[in-house]
């Protein structure tokens, strides 16, 4: 039997020791788990600064560098996403749906956990926390593959979290991190589906679309975020211009920044020129098509490729669109289903473009960047879904839970003549 599979395994048998602690058991270890992230802040920042050595060595830099980087603020940070998990409502055993039928049966639906998640994720180390403590407030065991770019990272957070757990007397294996980060070890682990009940990968397209095709479990995939903001002629420039910027130039390398800005002829003319010159003086490149590059000079043209993009960079294709209808069918031929933005004081055209998209999220007048799960009352997010299944949009502790079935009789049976009596 491979490692591979016998850690898998380790992990499966473990998992009832998470989903059969109470609400406040599950609550306090999580609590005890962030104050460990805390404790370990110097030994986390010892070992990202191994990771960020290792990547800079390799030539890594951009949005993969932003996002492995850890300071003293981003390791407090990750800790107290821990906390709020911990104090989010529980979930396992939550009866969403009660009713009794004519014959007399109770018929409940009743959230239990998923089982045994695989997190696949690149240079990200807060994954390592926020994956932990949400499948386990869950109820799931998990098992961690993150990428070897954010290896000492990974490795500093989970011993930190797993001495947590020794104190609550949790098997270490229900929080399962791999060290065999080749690719062969993570296809073994995509194709174990008689252990692994889901995988979401969190990264890059490539990886998104490796996951995908080596796997035999069932797949929930955090793909690209293509973002608009249409900025509607009814709309306050002063909010979209807020909008615009804080979407496109707080932080470029996440998946809920803006990469595409559609605007309506009729406020072009003012909103694009006094948007190009804020966003060149944050060094924003813009690429425009020909109405926009006429407007707002010094602008490369755009390509197709362009408006398909996820930059993650300081660079934004800009579009005129006629209407609120070719600003919608722009988004549906260029999306990715990730997150929309509308600036419009009409009620009427900001309802048309929520209902005529189905995106994972639509913001009317509300910065892109809100598309996460800690904005949204999650807690933190396991990643954004772009994959209709049962889970769309950001994922919290609820999406890694399913429903079942419980009845509840008095001796009924379907048929008559079963009956001894």
């Amino acid at each position: 039997m491979s490692d591979i599979r016998t850690r898998a395994l380790a992990c499966r048998d473990a998992a009832p020791a998470i989903a059969m602690l109470d609400a406040e058991a599950r609550r306090a270890l999580l609590r005890d788990m962030a104050a460990a992230v805390d404790a370990h802040a110097e030994a986390i920042l010892a070992a990202n600064a191994k990771d960020m050595a290792g990547a800079a060595d390799k030539g890594v830099q951009g949005a993969m560098l932003d996002r492995l980087k850890l300071d003293a603020t981003r390791v407090a940070a990750i800790a107290n996403a821990v906390r709020e998990v911990a104090d989010l409502p529980d979930v396992v055993g939550q009866v969403t749906r009660c009713e009794s039928r004519p014959n007399g049966l109770a018929i409940e639906r009743v959230r239990i956990p998923l089982g045994v998640v695989a997190m696949i994720y690149e240079a990200r180390p807060n994954v390592t926390a926020d994956a932990a403590a949400l499948c386990m407030k869950a109820g799931n065991a998990v098992i961690l593959r993150g990428g070897s770019e954010a290896l000492h990272s990974n490795l500093a957070i989970a011993a930190a979290l797993h001495e947590a757990m020794d104190k609550h007397g949790v098997p270490r294996e229900v929080l399962t991190i791999m060290d065999d980060l080749r690719r062969e070890a993570m296809v073994e682990l995509l194709q174990l589906n008689d252990i692994v009940d889901l995988a979401i990968p969190r990264g890059g397209e490539g990886l998104i679309r490796f996951v995908t095709e080596h796997a035999r479990v069932p797949v929930i995939k955090h793909y690209k975020g293509v973002c608009h903001l249409y900025v509607d002629r009814e709309a306050d420039p002063d909010v979209a211009l807020d909008l615009l910027l804080d979407g496109k130039t707080t932080r470029t390398g996440v998946c809920n920044a803006l990469e595409t800005l559609l605007v309506h002829k009729d406020i072009a003319p003012d909103f694009l020129s006094r948007a190009a010159e804020a966003l060149r003086a944050k060094g924003v490149e813009l690429r425009g098509d020909e109405a926009s590059r006429a407007l707002a000079g010094d602008m490369k043209a755009a390509t197709e490729d362009d408006y398909a993009a996820e930059f993650l960079d300081l660079i934004l294709a800009v579009r005129v669109v006629d209407s609120v209808d070719e600003a919608i069918a722009h988004i549906r031929r260029y999306g990715s289903d990730h997150t929309e933005v509308i600036a419009t004081r009409n009620e009427a055209t900001a309802a048309k473009f929520v209902h005529a998209l189905r995106s994972a999220v639509i913001m009317v007048n509300a910065s892109s960047r809100f598309s996460d799960g800690g904005e949204l009352g999650l807690g933190a997010e396991i990643g954004i879904s772009t994959t209709r299944l049962h889970a769309y949009g950001p994922m919290g502790a609820e999406s890694l839970t399913i429903e079942r079935f419980i009845v509840r009789g008095q001796g009924q049976v379907r048929h008559a003549e079963s009956r001894s009596r």
